[in-house]
């Protein structure tokens, strides 16, 4: 299969590397859309330390092509979105809430760290029934995707700050993620949420996906405009 891969730090290409194999509750998926992150980027020059051969990609959909004989909620043929975010979540740190950290620090983070990522026809996947998940029918690959990274960390950054029923919530940096956690303070019962920025269009799409109220960083200081909204 073809698969895009850092060669080592400062350089990219494409290789030819076997199907993976799946174990036994692990799956195989062949990939049908993925998107590049900036963590991609920042790999590829040296963050994580170097690298040589790695496959690249952590954000990707696809049809599942083989399972491991203990896989019981997956069957070849299933479209499914892969999140970012692998963890082993039999593990101490899973169960205990905190599956970005399985296995040690950041050791969820699995694609394109220490395993093959996502950029390539068919990618491995490990404990299946906990990392999979169907896309239903009648949502595209293309919007599935994005669910992949870009939602789900802002859902979590939502939860992580333990915003109270009706509470005031500020999010700066309006990219998809911040667009994500503007999403999720209000799923996650926020009265009042402010988006900050200086893009216009992401500024506007900050009241799309639900802030009350967003400030233009390039025109007014926003911290002390949240201070004046609030009431200090």
């Amino acid at each position: 299969m073809k698969a895009f891969v850092m060669r080592r730090i400062g350089e990219v290409g494409f290789l030819d590397k076997p199907i993976p194999k799946p174990g036994p509750v692990d799956a195989v998926i062949r990939t049908t859309a993925a998107l590049i992150c900036t963590s991609d980027v920042h790999t590829l020059h040296g963050a994580i330390g170097p690298r040589q051969d790695l496959t690249l990609g952590h954000e990707a959909v696809g049809v599942v092509q083989e399972i491991g004989s203990h896989v019981k909620d997956f069957r070849p043929g299933d479209r499914v979105l892969v999140g970012a975010i692998t963890p082993d979540w039999s593990d101490r740190a899973s169960q205990a809430g905190h599956s970005s950290q399985s296995g040690g620090a950041l050791g969820g983070w699995k694609f394109s760290n220490v395993k093959d990522g996502v950029f390539a026809e068919y990618f491995h996947v490990n404990d299946a029934d906990g990392n999979l998940a169907r896309i239903p029918d009648g949502l595209s690959d293309e919007l599935a995707v994005y669910c992949a990274d870009m939602m789900s960390t802002g859902f979590m950054g939502a939860e992580n700050a333990d915003i109270p029923i009706g509470g005031t919530t500020a999010v700066f940096a309006l990219g998809p993620v911040g667009l994500m956690a503007v999403a999720g303070a209000r799923l996650c019962g926020a009265g009042l949420v402010i988006g900050v920025d200086s893009v216009p269009k992401r500024l506007e799409l900050a009241k799309h996906y639900g802030a009350d109220v967003v400030v233009d960083m390039s025109q007014e200081d926003p911290v002390a405009r949240i201070l004046e909204i609030t009431g200090g």
